[in-house]
């Protein structure tokens, strides 16, 4: 499966760089690619191991907000 996810907050590449540990670290990732200039993080997942959800809540605890 395949998510967009618009992250606010995100400016420099420190916060790139912890989104995309924090996304890959989760069992089922198979692909993750972050956007700064466009506030975007797409996440392609094994939704048998992952839910939409968990990938949310995983960005909102590192302080970034999701729409």
């Amino acid at each position: 499966m395949k998510s967009v996810l618009k992250v606010l907050e995100m400016r420099t590449l420190e916060d790139v760089n912890k989104i995309r540990q924090a996304i890959a670290y989760n069992e089922g990732v198979v692909a993750c690619e972050v956007s700064s200039e466009k506030h975007e993080v797409s996440v392609v997942y094994d939704n048998y191991f992952l839910k939409l959800e968990q990938l949310i809540d995983c960005v909102e605890d590192l302080g970034y907000t999701v729409l």
